[in-house]
């Protein structure tokens, strides 16, 4: 039952004949053994067991200069007696306890500033590295599990990363991966581009495009997306942001499905070339109307300054205008009588 000096379990004995006992005893002022065994019809043993029981318990204790003599004594003496050891050591363990706890919760500063500069580092990493970053994109993509979003502005991409990017996405779409792709219509007249889609939608990938998009953007699982590094330096090559932040995450997912939403399907079979696709013409248009610069145009819709320049002739000839405010009217004018509303993308 308690663990320490002289420590008994007898109090499990405690019996009604031991109990007789103690009684008698404290009637006589001694533990008589004869007398008592007399009294309760006990034998020589089990009067011996009723003296170890009552012992054990500490109701009978040795009289001081006669260890032979056994006095009985009052209960709670009997159990300051029997449980002091036990109390003791449990005192000893509570301050234990204590002195623990205090020394532990002193570093939780140190642990929640830890913690604080952990999560920084973790929610957010800068790498600059062309080819730290490609390995990172080449791991995330080859355990990707349940979808891959990606925003590629600027029009058409280089055939030697088309490449790359075609082995990749068929690896990812072969795992039963869902992939989705936001270009600017600008890709669409490419016809490495349009080789490249053309192959990875027959696999399942979704491909759209839009006359504006944000910058490039790239999200695995819904968890990590690489955003381009903004460098102060112009001739420095842009390395890529990697955001683990959960919340961060989720916005761009979001700001991703509003650009999906707003986009139009790729379908390779059916598109006709820019010169003459109308969701081409009212992007230039609208960016015209607003007082853009031809470069300004190129730039946002992912076109060199010189198609660039080649569809606004197109564009102002087939509106019958001398400048560019002249040919924003005549197109909204059209607009109105036609009863016809271009989609954009981006407002």
């Amino acid at each position: 039952m308690f663990q320490g000096e002289d420590a008994d379990s007898g109090f499990a004995e405690l019996d009604d004949v031991s109990a007789a006992a103690y009684g008698l005893a404290v009637e006589y002022g001694l533990f008589e053994r004869e007398k008592i065994a007399d009294q309760l019809s006990l034998t020589p043993d089990e009067i011996a067991r009723v003296e170890q029981v009552l012992t054990g318990v500490r109701l009978l204790q040795s009289m001081p200069g006669h260890p032979c003599q056994l006095t009985p004594v009052t209960p709670d003496v009997a159990a300051a007696s029997l449980v002091g050891p036990a109390e003791r050591q449990i005192r000893d363990l509570q301050q234990a306890v204590t002195d623990v706890r205090a020394k532990l919760m002193s570093l939780t500063p140190l642990y929640f500033e830890g913690r604080r500069l952990r999560n920084r580092l973790e929610a957010f990493d800068v790498i600059s590295d062309p080819s730290r970053i490609q390995a990172l994109l080449d791991h995330l993509g080859q355990n990707c599990t349940t979808e891959m979003m990606t925003v590629q502005p600027g029009g058409a991409r280089p055939a030697d990363r088309l490449v790359q990017a075609r082995e990749s996405a068929l690896s990812i779409l072969g795992r039963g991966v869902r992939i989705r792709t936001i270009y600017q219509h600008t890709a669409r007249n490419d016809l490495p581009t349009r080789s490249y889609v053309r192959d990875v939608t027959l696999q399942g990938a979704e491909i759209r495009t839009a006359d504006e998009v944000i910058d490039r953007l790239i999200i695995y699982d819904r968890e990590v997306a690489f955003l381009p590094e903004r460098s102060a330096c112009e001739n420095v090559v842009p390395g890529a942001a990697i955001v683990r932040e959960p919340t961060l995450v989720a916005f761009l997912c979001a700001v991703f499905e509003y650009l999906w939403d707003g986009a139009s399907p790729y379908v390779v079979e059916s598109q006709r070339s820019p010169a003459s696709s109308d969701e081409l013409k009212w992007s230039i248009i609208r960016l015209m109307t607003k007082g853009y610069k031809d470069e300004m145009v190129a730039r946002r819709l992912g076109m060199s300054v010189r198609t660039c320049r080649r569809h606004i002739a197109e564009i102002t000839e087939e509106l019958e205008a001398t400048s560019r405010f002249q040919a924003g009217y005549n197109a909204a004018r059209q607009e109105m009588l036609s009863g016809e509303v271009p989609t954009h993308s981006l407002p």
